[in-house]
């Protein structure tokens, strides 16, 4: 068995939603990670905020370099990440600026998703599951 990571990539603006019948994007993403969840393959997973409230983080040869948003080149490649839980974005952007690093290395800044950003949706089927999923999840080893 392999573990892998579902990397979601957009042209670069949640704002592309905004034509969209949320509620139906809501119940086709809850009924694709209900079936991933009955087949006993999803692990975990989370969405992540509209790229303009990122950061990247820089290093070069003098000391890293924070910018507003995402700039990546299509030729770049994800190749790790890491979870934070941090009271504010500037002390997220701290400690990836602490990351032992060299120059050419970049990382992006994304705040996770979590249930008050569907507060509009607390009605919605698949929120609700959503919620007791991740507390499955939570107490699962």
């Amino acid at each position: 068995m392999a573990k892998y990571m579902l990397i979601m990539r957009n042209s670069g603006s949640t704002q592309d939603y905004a034509d969209m019948d949320f509620e139906a994007v809501l119940n086709a993403m809850g009924a694709y990670n209900e079936s991933m969840m009955k087949a006993g393959v999803l692990l975990g997973g989370d969405g992540l905020t509209d790229a303009a409230e990122g950061a990247v983080v820089e290093f070069t040869a003098d000391a890293p370099v924070v910018s507003d948003g995402p700039y990546g080149e299509t030729h770049e490649l994800f190749n790790g990440f890491w979870t934070v839980e941090t009271s504010t974005r500037e002390e997220a952007i701290e400690w990836a600026s602490r990351a032992p690093l060299g120059p050419g290395n970049k990382i992006e800044v994304r705040r996770m998703t979590d249930e008050s950003d569907f507060a509009d949706y607390a009605d919605n089927e698949y929120v609700q599951k959503e919620k007791t999923w991740r507390e499955q999840l939570s107490t699962r080893e």
